[in-house]
């Protein structure tokens, strides 16, 4: 009686069992909700995101002035006479109006 040499059943099994396992975990690694791809997306939002905020707050300093400007403690007279030309629509008598 002769005997055929194959490799163990439970070998082959337990093999493809950790390739598999090992396949997944490294997919999920680069690809999933915690992995390396979503980490350069958080990243790259958050800088994005960084950047808008510095435009903001560029925008209130200047709106602060402006409104610092136009309080009563300070008076800016160029900005004064330009927000009455431009509200009340005032001219300067020595000025001519093109429509």
């Amino acid at each position: 009686m002769t005997r055929r040499n194959r490799p163990p059943m439970g070998a082959l099994l337990y093999f493809s069992g950790a390739l598999m396992l090992s396949l997944y975990f490294t997919f999920a690694a680069v690809q999933g909700d915690y992995g390396v791809f979503k980490r350069a997306e958080v990243n790259a939002e958050a800088r994005a995101l960084t950047a808008e905020l510095v435009i903001l707050q560029q925008d209130v300093a200047r709106m602060e002035n402006l409104t610092t400007r136009l309080s009563d403690q300070f008076l800016d007279l160029d900005l004064l006479d330009e927000q009455a030309r431009d509200v009340l629509g005032l001219i300067r008598a020595d000025e001519i109006v093109i429509r």
